[in-house]
């Protein structure tokens, strides 16, 4: 798919994966939008991919996804400036240090992870759907695996049992069952959506994680892939040719392959749908 003047928003594009993403399309010549919730730090790296990239055509919506209220405010500015979304990746993303709550009183890596990509979404398929042929790309994590022995649709934001990467792994198979119910209800539009696995990658992802999680994350890094190598796969699914029409399906090193088996189980990912709703009001 040939990006040139197509309008792409990336989430948590300020740095690591996200902000490859989005130096990738500015450099295909796609007008990028940088929804980021830290004002300084997204402006620097927008100058970053101006300068690196040549293409001014970027622009910044301030939300942090762990306020509803930001995410509705965002769509709305989106929104009431374009009337087409052609390419939404939905890459922030966090592991916290221990149970917390956001103001709405949602555990915040379950409001973040998979609650913030899920209202923005649908606050945006409009946008979407009037694109000739748009997709979404939801970043998501092996670590998926690690929350499908513990994934309780009554138990989603682990008042029970909580740990800091069950909560991770609950909210990254949560990404590719929103994706595996999204892409059947969009079965008669335009619009597809698929999920990756970016591989362990270098990133800020644990600057909110305990200091145990952030030394093993430290130690490990000289083994990781770069951030730019991370986002090989996401710019695959948003820009290559060989994906057209692919929809509802789950990738890793830019190859189809098979999630936890509970990930398409029509039943369950019809059950978060109608949890995912009710949590964020659009129900």
């Amino acid at each position: 798919m040939n990006l040139e003047n197509k309008i792409c928003l990336v989430t948590g594009a300020n740095s690591g994966i996200g902000k490859e993403t989005a130096k990738s399309f500015a450099e295909m010549g796609a007008y990028v939008i940088m929804l980021c919730r830290n004002e300084e730090r997204a402006k620097r790296a927008r100058q970053d991919i101006i300068d690196q990239t040549g293409n001014s055509g970027v622009d910044i919506i301030l939300a942090d996804l762990a306020h509803q209220y930001d995410i509705r405010e965002a769509a709305k500015k989106f929104n009431d400036k374009f009337d087409a979304l052609d390419v939404l990746v939905n890459n922030a993303g966090i592991i916290a240090t221990q149970r917390e709550e956001t103001p709405e009183g949602i555990e915040k890596t379950f409001a973040i992870n998979h609650l913030g990509p899920f209202l923005l979404t649908n606050l945006l398929m409009d946008a979407l759907k009037n694109a000739a042929h748009a997709r979404i790309v939801n970043v998501a994590s092996e670590v998926h695996r690690l929350g499908a022995p513990v994934f309780n649709i009554d138990n989603l934001q682990l008042k029970s049992g909580y740990s800091p990467m069950k909560a991770y792994g609950v909210s990254k198979l949560c990404n590719i069952m929103f994706t595996h119910e999204l892409a059947g209800r969009l079965n008669n539009s335009s619009v597809t959506a698929n999920a990756l696995h970016p591989g362990v990658v270098g990133t800020s992802l644990a600057n909110d994680a305990s200091w145990w999680l952030k030394l093993t994350y430290i130690l490990g890094k000289p083994f990781m892939r770069s951030p730019k190598s991370g986002a090989q796969t996401s710019i695959y699914l948003a820009a290559s040719d060989n994906v057209e029409g692919v929809s509802g399906q789950y990738f890793k090193n830019k190859k189809m392959t098979q999630p936890a088996k509970i990930a398409f189980e029509d039943e369950m990912t019809k059950q978060l749908w109608e949890k995912s709703e009710a949590l964020t009001g659009l129900s």
